[in-house]
Parts: C-alpha cells; structure tokens; sequence
C-alpha cells in the first residue's frame, strides 16, 4: 500500500514512558518501511509539560519524589522499577546520575523554535541530546540540567543550530509553556495515527504498528469513491 500517514506524538523530556515509547515508535516505523515501502511518514512531536508547577530552576530529584512517595525506600523501590522496565525495552537509562527534576517549559519552547529554524533531521538530533541529557544516557554528560539556559543553548550549539537565534525563546521565568495538551488528555506518551486512531502509552511496538496499518487501511477506505 502506498499513501501518506501523520504520526502526532505528545510528550514530555522527563517521563521515562516517552523516552521508551519514542524508541518503540522507531521500531514500528522500521517496521512499516520494511512491510510497505510505499508509505511516506511523517512525525510530528508536541511537548507537553507534565509539571508546569515546578520552580524555574526545578528541585532536587531525590527530594521531588520523596516528597511524592514519602520514604527514600519509595523513592528506590520505583526508581529501580522505571529503570527495569526501560532496561527490558533496551534503554540504558541511569535513574541514579540524574540530580535535578527540571521545568521543562524551556526545553519544549526550545524544540519549538528549533522546527521553524531547522529541517527535520536537526529536530530528531535536538529531540533526541534532550531526552539523553536528563536521563544520562550514554555518552551525555552527568547532570545536565534541562531548566538551565546555558545548557539548553549548548545542546543546540551541538546540534547544529545557532544558539544566538534560539536564545530569545528561553524565559527563564518559569511561566508554563502552552501547546496542544489536548492531544494528551489521557496521557502521555500518546500516539496520534492520521488523526484517525490514538494509542496511549509506551505500547509495543507491534502495537504501534498495528495502528499505522489500522490508521492507513481507514485513509485508504476514505477515499475510496462510494
């Protein structure tokens, strides 16, 4: 089959599911290029802050959950279970290297700005140095702040973009960054399939892939004349 399908993708840099779900999603499209050639994808990521709350230079990450859990045995016990789950996925994240949790309103005004000043391969690079610096993935560094401007400006100097055009995004303040939240009104990671079918969740990604086929088959019965 050939036609076109839109992939939406609402998440934020902090949620472990995005960061998994991003890399099922990978594996899915993989997928589709292999099973149906004649398909063009596109990929359209929306940032959606999850903690809008958060002070403009975040808070400890320990003392964040401890507050949300009330023991540092809490705090172990789901740290280890997140990082489990991302480890069976293939993805090498270390919980353990992480100092702040960030407000990412920045970040996501920052990935912004980067899709009106760069081409989309720039935009998968950019996307993909934020998730690796607050996770710590391999090859960033340790305690990389996404809250912090200065760091913000040297991932995208990394990444290719002029930091002196992308700086007047960054506020500082603290103020929520606004996009489409409605797209994740029942969480996120949520995938959108040609605005005609939603998955939510860090799914498999034969489940993903289910869905591109599912949302492709409905396009191509769409058109069809009646």
């Amino acid at each position: 089959m050939s036609g076109r399908l839109r992939i939406d993708v609402f998440f934020d840099f902090i949620c472990p599911w995005c960061l998994i779900g991003k890399r099922q999603l990978a594996r899915a499209q993989d997928l589709l290029r292999v099973r149906q050639p004649g398909v063009e994808i596109t990929t359209v990521w929306h940032g959606v802050q999850l903690l809008p709350q958060l002070p403009a230079q975040g808070e400890p990450f320990v003392d964040f959950y401890l507050k949300r859990l009330g023991s540092l045995k809490a705090v172990a016990m789901r740290l280890a279970q997140v990082q489990q789950a991302a480890m069976a996925e293939g993805v090498p994240i270390d919980l353990s290297r992480i100092v702040r949790m960030p407000n990412t309103a920045d970040a996501h005004r920052l990935l912004e700005r980067a899709k009106v000043l760069g081409n989309s391969a720039q935009c998968d690079v950019l996307l993909e140095r934020l998730f690796a610096a607050y996770f710590q993935l391999q090859g960033s560094e340790s305690g990389e702040d996404l809250g912090s401007q200065e760091t913000l400006l040297a991932i995208t100097r990394s990444c290719g973009f002029d930091p002196d055009a992308m700086a007047s995004c960054l506020q500082g303040d603290g103020d929520p960054y606004i996009g489409n939240e409605a797209g994740a009104a029942s969480g996120v990671p949520s995938f959108q399939f040609d605005g005609r079918l939603t998955v939510v969740g860090a799914q498999p990604a034969e489940a993903l892939f289910d869905a591109m086929c599912e949302a492709l088959l409905d396009s191509h019965r769409a058109r069809q004349p009646a």
